[in-house]
Order: C-alpha cells, then structure tokens, then sequence
C-alpha cells in the first residue's frame, strides 16, 4: 500500500496547471472545472465510498480503468449514466492521477468546444 497519501489538496495542484481550470463548489463540494464545466470533484452522493472522487470521462475511457484497475476505479448505479468514473484516493499513484486529469481534461475542453461552435444553417435551394 502506497504512503504518500492523495487528498484534494493534491488533485487541486495537479489539475490548476491545466489551462483554463479554476476552483469552484458542485453541490457544496469542493470541484475544478474547465471554462465553467465539471473536470473534478469530491464524490457526494450516498453511494461512493469516503474519499472518492469523481472525475469526467468518456464511457470508453472509464470501462478501460474499470476493467484495468477494479481496485482504484469504481462505479455506482447512480453513476452509471453519467461521464464519471469514481476514483479511491486512497489506491491512486500520482502518476496515474496526472494522467487521468489530463485525459478528463481533454474530454471537457472538447465537450467545451463543441457547445460554442456556432450552428451553421444549411442552405436551401429553389427548386
């Protein structure tokens, strides 16, 4: 079992490098997010285990942790419908966290994109 233990305060210093993150609270709990829009927060709901996090990802991403490392990632049945994978602080090697905030960094930045792309009219024709 690791010693360096990861809390918060850690994902915080990891995920402010990333461009355009900022702190803010989802449902009272302590998040970052990219332009306005959830990378990261605590995991709240009644159903994740204590010290849980839970981090935006596409449903691709999240079965492939699933299935690679059980014991760090988790999901709940609230959960399963959303972008989310659930993350036990307490199992997560840093290097590992780096990377998974990196990825859920690229997943909301494109998600961030794509909803400010402006909606281009077809054009018709006369006929």
């Amino acid at each position: 079992m690791r010693t360096n233990r990861i809390d918060f305060d850690a994902v915080r210093k990891i995920a402010l490098r990333l461009p355009h993150v900022e702190e803010g609270t989802t449902y009272g709990s302590p998040s970052l997010k990219v332009q306005g829009r959830l990378l990261t927060c605590l995991a709240i709901h009644k159903s994740a285990e204590p010290d849980t996090l839970a981090v935006r990802l596409d449903f691709g991403q999240r079965d492939e942790l699933l299935a690679a490392d059980p014991d760090t990632y988790y999901l709940t049945d609230h959960y399963v419908n959303y972008p989310v994978v659930l993350v036990r602080l307490s199992r997560i090697h840093p290097d590992a966290l780096r990377d998974l905030l990196g990825a859920a960094w690229r997943f909301v930045s494109a998600e961030t994109l794509r909803s400010k792309r402006p909606v281009r009219k077809q054009k018709t024709r006369d006929r």
